[in-house]
């Protein structure tokens, strides 16, 4: 069961151009192309004939023909052409359009109700256009796992001083508290850490001395993105309600879980800093550092789901599961609001 009213992530634009992509999210075949103008177009994919994909068939103009008797369909899954039927187009011959849009350098698309597709709800990432601020070109990662299970790492900071040893753990990442508050769009499970040494992957990107006092925020948004921010400031500089000073250095990592299917998910992802907007170098290595880290939770979390999938006896939870668990029980709320919902209007 997924949240469907929502804008997801179906890729980064630069990879959808005007060839037939067959894609799979929510457990949904879709094809996705661009029409002539540049315009993405997102459709079922499956003829309503005899289902042969779409994706099988060819792009004539703005259409897609079937390459099994040639019905073509438009931009909106209309029937436009029946060449077998002498000119006479079935009437039943329609394939679902779904909503995409292209924004921050991704493809978003509406997976639920096309009517409340709305651009504005989709997921707006602050400073984007800011030239003060550098960005990495980001990934994409396929996992042998149910999203879930990528959101529940999302919320857990206490991870990374196990499985990130050589990037993200640092001095307190194993037993300082953890608050969890939350939000309008999701949950954040946060925590400063005073006066330690700043991790590994941000030793050389911090832009002074010594230790500091260290933000780790991580916040998890309805469907499924999770934001998190690290916070590296001067000692003494650091809490709560302490505004940024001049070498305080912010990163923002950007997470978006698309499900494909119950056991499978995609993750993209970019990073977003207040320094060195154009310095190409230290984007590769920021990128090049989160890439090997996602490696390392996609061993885990492939592991995590065949292990939960097939477990012989039964899981426990910990208090560090505590974001995870509020997130989920929100999500699962929204889930069913949204299925009594789709019952009441049949």
């Amino acid at each position: 069961m997924y949240l469907k009213n929502a804008w997801y992530v179906a890729g980064w634009s630069k990879d959808f151009d005007r060839s037939l992509m067959a894609e799979t999210f929510l457990g949904e075949e879709i094809v996705i192309y661009r029409r002539e103008d540049g315009a993405p177009v997102a459709l079922e994919d499956a003829c309503p004939h005899r289902k042969l994909p779409l994706s099988k068939g060819n792009l004539k103009g703005d259409s897609v023909e079937c390459g099994y008797h040639g019905l073509t369909f438009d931009c909106t899954g209309t029937c436009v052409a029946a060449p077998t039927q002498q000119g006479k187009v079935p009437g039943r011959a329609v394939v679902r359009a779904y909503p995409v849009v292209d924004r921050y350098r991704l493809l978003w698309i509406w997976m639920g109700d096309p009517a409340l597709a709305d651009p504005d709800k989709i997921f707006q990432i602050e400073n984007f256009d800011n030239p003060e601020w550098g960005y990495t070109d980001g990934g994409v990662l396929d996992i042998e796992c149910n999203y879930l299970w990528i959101v529940d790492n999302l919320l857990d900071p206490s991870h990374v001083a196990w499985v990130h040893v050589t990037s993200f753990a640092g001095a307190g990442t194993e037993d300082q508290p953890l608050d969890v508050a939350r939000t309008d769009r999701g949950v954040i499970v946060s925590r400063w850490i005073y006066d330690r040494p700043p991790s590994p992957y941000y030793a050389g990107l911090v832009r002074f001395e010594g230790s500091c006092d260290r933000l780790q925020h991580y916040e998890m948004c309805y469907p499924a993105i999770g934001l998190n921010k690290s916070v590296y400031t001067p000692v003494g500089t650091g809490g709560p309600d302490a505004a940024p000073v001049d070498k305080t250095f912010i990163n923002i990592s950007y997470n978006f879980m698309t499900p494909i299917d119950e056991d499978r998910s995609r993750y993209f992802w970019f990073q977003h800093r207040n320094s060195d907007p154009q310095d190409k170098a230290i984007s590769e290595k920021m990128n090049a550092g989160a890439r090997m880290a996602f490696e390392e939770d996609r061993a885990v979390l492939v592991a995590v789901h065949e292990g939960m999938k097939h477990k012989k006896t039964p899981n426990i939870d910990l208090g560090l599961d505590a974001g995870a668990k509020l997130f989920r029980l929100q999500l699962q709320r929204l889930m069913d609001q949204e299925a009594t919902a789709a019952a009441a209007a049949q």
